[in-house]
């Protein structure tokens, strides 16, 4: 598929700084491709038809879905330090899991050196912009995870991540039940209790994330040591619906409440990113109230579902539209949950 001037993906970008989509026809220099322009950008397509999913979505549309993602999903991973997932024969082939950036790479990606800690440094992509996804797209990376830090200060904490895993079993459905209902004490104690906006998103599995953003100043340790708390509190409160044990063996039937992303280089998927999984799920940001409703599936949210979504979003139903405004500091966090452990 090639992206036309004419489609829906190509018309009403307008992201700071980003000019109008425009697709300058294909040519014979890029087999089964074409070249598109992105913000002043021009990218080579190519083997836009080849397949990568089971239900047949090619990489020409999902390059399609990113350009038309960019505008709400750049603001939430700019300045973060990417891991590109490739999959370039398909979710079926093998998956690259790629950190440095390949010197192919045309110069106009930025890019972020971060230290590692055992010594030397790693180059990573930085997504500030909708070419830069739309040129990801046409590597086959399905799936860009990002740094729950800037790359400026890679140490420093931008936000925690609580992700609920569901108890191993067959039944789907009554899982991802449990897993909604998790995520809403995890909600009231955060918001109710200590007094912090969280938001929530699927995350093209099973589960859900639910995110706290930070005001950048405490490292990572410092973070993982305020949601390591509020893990324990509500596994104490809960100990039939949640364990924060890492042994599948250990968790008999209750939801794993995952806080180990929340480290240094650790990654979580990107917010609007499609996964590398049969029928083509996206992670999606959703409201509270979607959760609360029993009809949520994880199966909701998909590349050819995800473009109705991105309409929603645009005509103001953004469910994170506030995230980039609250900012919350993890001393203050941690004194009151002092306090509710207390009482």
């Amino acid at each position: 598929m090639i992206l036309g001037s004419d489609s829906p993906a190509t018309q009403g970008m307008t992201e700071p700084g980003m000019a109008r989509q425009r697709h300058a026809g294909p040519t014979g220099h890029a087999p089964g491709g074409g070249v598109i322009t992105v913000g002043g950008r021009v990218i080579r397509l190519t083997n836009v038809s080849k397949v990568l999913f089971d239900n047949g979505v090619t990489k020409g549309e999902l390059v399609e879905y990113y350009l038309a993602a960019a505008e709400v999903m750049v603001p939430l991973i700019r300045d973060r330090p990417v891991v590109m997932m490739r999959y370039p024969d398909g979710i079926d082939g093998p998956r690259i899991v790629q950190k440095n950036v390949p010197d192919y790479f045309p110069d106009w990606i930025s890019r972020a050196e971060v230290p590692k800690r055992d010594g030397g440094t790693v180059r990573h992509v930085v997504c500030n912009d909708a070419a830069t996804l739309v040129y990801l797209a046409n590597q086959a990376c399905i799936e860009p995870h990002v740094f729950l830090s800037r790359a400026a200060r890679p140490e420093r904490a931008q936000e925690i991540v609580f992700d609920l895993d569901p108890p191993p079993g067959p039944d789907s459905a009554r899982q991802f039940g449990a897993v909604r209902r998790g995520a809403l004490l995890v909600r009231d104690l955060l918001e109710t209790e200590l007094g912090l906006t969280a938001f929530v998103k699927t995350t093209g599995g099973h589960g859900l994330h639910v995110h706290l953003p930070l005001d950048g100043r405490a490292d990572l340790d410092a973070a993982r040591d305020l949601a390591r708390g509020v893990a324990a509190v509500l596994a104490a409160r809960h100990p039939d619906d949640f364990t924060t044990s890492q042994r599948v063996a250990g968790r008999r039937g209750r939801i794993y409440l995952d806080i180990m992303r929340n480290a240094y280089a650790q990654t979580v998927i990107a917010a609007y990113a499609v996964r590398g999984r049969p029928g083509a799920p996206v992670a999606t940001p959703v409201s509270w109230a979607e959760v609360e409703d029993s009809g949520l599936t994880p199966e909701r949210f998909t590349l050819r579902t995800g473009t109705a979504r991105l309409t929603e979003i645009r005509a103001g139903s953004d469910p994170w539209a506030g995230f980039g405004r609250r900012r919350y500091g993890v001393g203050a966090a941690q004194r009151k949950l002092a306090t509710v452990v207390a009482a």
